[in-house]
């Protein structure tokens, strides 16, 4: 059941790559507040939490917002293994 569901939102995700997206719970660890993300396009934003806490971001509660209302969220988890699984793939068109 979890790999249908990891597997369903691989497909999401790689459809809508292009699509834009929200990031929300990153924390910038010099200054201590969340950091302030702009609309960004999927995978870009999936990219970004997948790699943030090498440059210096808390993303234990970063959440990433796409798609039309209501669908799940992604986790740093899921933007992590997202990134390894597909890498250069989620930033082309």
């Amino acid at each position: 059941m979890l790999l249908a569901v990891a597997n369903v939102i691989s497909t999401t995700v790689l459809a809508g790559r292009s699509g834009n997206a929200e990031i929300f719970g990153v924390v910038d660890l010099n200054d201590k507040t969340e950091a302030q993300i702009g609309p960004i396009n999927l995978g870009m934003a999936i990219q970004f939490v997948a790699n943030a806490s090498v440059l210096g971001y808390d993303v234990r509660s970063a959440m990433v917002f796409y798609g039309e209302p209501g669908t799940p969220s992604l986790r740093a988890r899921d933007c992590e293994r997202l990134w390894a699984q597909f890498g250069g793939a989620l930033l082309r068109p």
